[in-house]
């Protein structure tokens, strides 16, 4: 079972402020302890929403783009783990362990092939 652990922007992270060296440390520790479990697939910090943009389709598929940045901050994203386990439960334990002070994780199931047949 896959799920990605989806980490929450902030006024900070949209302000570009860059975690201290401590918070990268640990950030660190604990993708080692991800990797040489096995289940860490993929992870990765995004930049504040000010260097992105967002493509909205209209009637008969017309696109508009929208550059960053973008109100609302809590409702962004600004991180990432692809975690690959062997059930909810062991997802649960995995974010439990996010070397977190305060904030919000969102943990979400992917979808595999198999639950498209």
């Amino acid at each position: 079972m896959r799920f990605m652990m989806i980490v929450k922007a902030n006024s900070e992270t949209e302000a570009g402020v860059m975690p201290t060296q401590e918070e990268l440390a640990e950030m660190g520790r604990f993708n080692d302890e991800m990797t040489k479990a096995g289940v860490m697939l993929a992870g990765d910090g995004l930049r504040d929403s000010s260097k992105g943009f967002r493509v909205s389709y209209g009637p008969g598929g017309a696109e508009k783009v929208t550059d960053g940045p973008f109100a609302e901050a809590k409702e962004l994203v600004a991180g990432f783990w692809i975690i690959e386990v062997s059930s909810k439960a062991e997802a649960v334990q995995w974010a439990k362990r996010v070397p977190f002070r305060e904030g919000e994780l969102e943990v979400r199931q992917v979808f595999e092939e198999a639950d498209f047949a």
